[in-house]
């Protein structure tokens, strides 16, 4: 027999196996690694300064005509949606949550400042629709628990 007729032996497959759980290892971490690394960016870098009224984000929300009311509205989803990334059940609803509020994001940076910055939240909705296509089946779990109650 060739060597490309071969059977293939028993340890093949299990390295096959191996490498493929190999893989399903690194990309559960690699997503942990995501949701954590977008947890701090929408608790720290993006909801803090709307949280203690920075004046950078005061002008901001001035410029658009919206005011602190607005601005520590959408400190506190950003906040509470950083913080969902890190809760399992709530991972995909939050991760959906917050592209919503990217979409607004982005229109709001393309009308109200003339584009600057307008890639940034289209950036962050890409691991955002990974996270919640990711973690999707704990919506079912989540159902669950709102219908227990």
């Amino acid at each position: 027999m060739s060597e490309t007729t071969a059977p293939v032996s028993r340890t093949a497959s299990v390295d096959s196996a191996g490498s493929l759980s190999g893989r399903r290892r690194a990309a559960r971490v690699a997503l942990r690694t995501v949701r954590v690394l977008l947890a701090l960016f929408y608790g720290l870098a993006s909801a803090l300064p709307k949280l203690i009224a920075h004046p950078s984000a005061v002008e901001a929300f001035d410029k658009i005509g919206w005011g602190s009311g607005a601005m520590y509205t959408i400190g506190a989803l950003e906040l509470a949606g950083g913080v969902a990334l890190l809760i399992p059940v709530l991972q995909s609803v939050a991760a959906i949550a917050l592209s919503a509020l990217m979409v607004g994001a982005f229109i709001v940076q393309l009308t109200a400042f003339d584009g600057q910055n307008a890639a940034t939240p289209l950036i962050l909705m890409v691991p955002l629709a990974l996270i919640a296509w990711a973690r999707r089946g704990h919506n079912a779990d989540l159902l669950r628990l709102v219908r227990r109650r």
